[in-house]
């Protein structure tokens, strides 16, 4: 009887293992992650059961036309063209879809607009950001810098 026990055990320690060792293994969208043009970071953290992500630091931080912070400037609804860039939530509630994968909507502060979205860990330290406007898509990939 303790020899099936001892080999009960191993075998549920080996599990324990094994899966530990998976789930240290898979990368994570959690994170501050450089966007491809290297003039934004986003830190990206668990929400609501999704992905949210949030500007949490700029290259040019002071906008050179009016010597104060980049504010979302190109924002359609003026009652939020005044807010600052830092701080600004990109996406909220990205719902998992896949493995590594979410979906949901993402704004871009470039032109003002929210789109259809995807956010894919591709690599330890690459996430691919993609946009759509109906048939229409493009993206960027990340880089992960802590």
């Amino acid at each position: 009887m303790a020899c099936r026990f001892g080999y009960v055990v191993a075998i549920i320690v080996a599990m324990l293992t094994a899966s530990a060792a998976h789930a240290q293994g898979a990368p994570e969208p959690t994170g501050v992650w450089q966007t491809q043009a290297g003039d934004a970071r986003v830190k990206v953290s668990k929400c609501g059961g999704g992905l949210c992500g949030v500007v949490v630091s700029l290259r040019a931080p002071i906008d050179p036309a009016t010597g104060k912070p980049q504010v979302d400037n190109k924002n359609p609804n003026p009652s939020l063209a005044h807010r600052p860039i830092v701080g600004l939530p990109l996406f909220s509630g990205m719902q998992p879809v896949a493995a590594n994968k979410w979906q949901g909507q993402i704004y871009n502060a470039d032109d003002g607009g929210t789109y259809a979205s995807s956010v894919t860990v591709t690599g330890e330290s690459t996430l691919r950001v993609e946009g759509c406007v109906g048939a229409l898509c493009g993206g960027e990939t990340w880089t992960k810098v802590r």
